[in-house]
């Protein structure tokens, strides 16, 4: 599936892999947050080929033309704020999302898979 984003000068069409890759990267450029969680089979399997997937971990459902909904599964550093960390990563794929693409994000969640020891 693709979002569409329509403005004075035509329409662009962008791809639902597109935006999840934004998406991890902006997950994972904030403190806290140590790595993605593969949220299927696919993506499993997909790692233990060494391949890097940069949409492990995020869903990218559409709910109407420009507008998306963001479902993240990460893993955090051990004694961080859950609330902090998750607050900032909403906030950052939010900006990056809109801002490199120019779809709305209607909501961001983060579903935390695991704690990990850096």
């Amino acid at each position: 599936m693709a979002i569409a984003v329509a403005n004075e000068m035509g329409t662009v069409t962008i791809s639902e892999d597109l935006i999840a890759t934004i998406a991890g990267y902006a997950a994972v450029e904030n403190y806290g947050i140590v790595g993605m969680c593969a949220r299927s089979a696919g993506d499993a399997i997909v790692e233990l080929f060494g391949k890097e997937n940069l949409q492990k971990g995020v869903l990218v459902e559409k709910v109407s033309d420009g507008q998306v909904d963001i479902t993240l599964h990460v893993a955090l550093q051990y004694g961080v704020s859950l609330p902090a960390v998750s607050q900032n990563t909403k906030q950052n794929v939010r900006y990056r999302i809109e801002d490199m693409t120019g779809v709305s994000v209607r909501c961001v969640n983060i579903f935390v898979e695991s704690i990990r020891v850096q």
